[in-house]
């Protein structure tokens, strides 16, 4: 077979990774749509919380921090 039709029979066709290409965003648009979304109260208290807890975690290890570079200090 030749011409137009044997190049379309390939699987590494052009034709067919843009195709691919296409239903890939097809697809994920899809499954965006199904997605339930937060509320905007529920992302604002989300999103202090997460603050909270990295403020929190930044306090603890900047006091290990110390505390370890303080008994160094005493040894050393």
């Amino acid at each position: 077979m030749t011409g137009p039709k044997a190049f379309f029979k390939y699987k590494n066709c052009p034709m067919n990774a843009v195709q691919k290409f296409k239903n890939y965003f097809v697809e994920a648009f899809a499954e965006v749509k199904k997605v339930t979304w937060p509320t905007k109260k529920q992302t604002k208290n989300y999103s202090l919380v997460v603050i909270g807890i990295t403020l929190g975690l930044a306090a603890f290890f900047g006091i290990l921090d110390y505390i370890f570079n303080f008994l160094l200090g005493l040894i050393v």
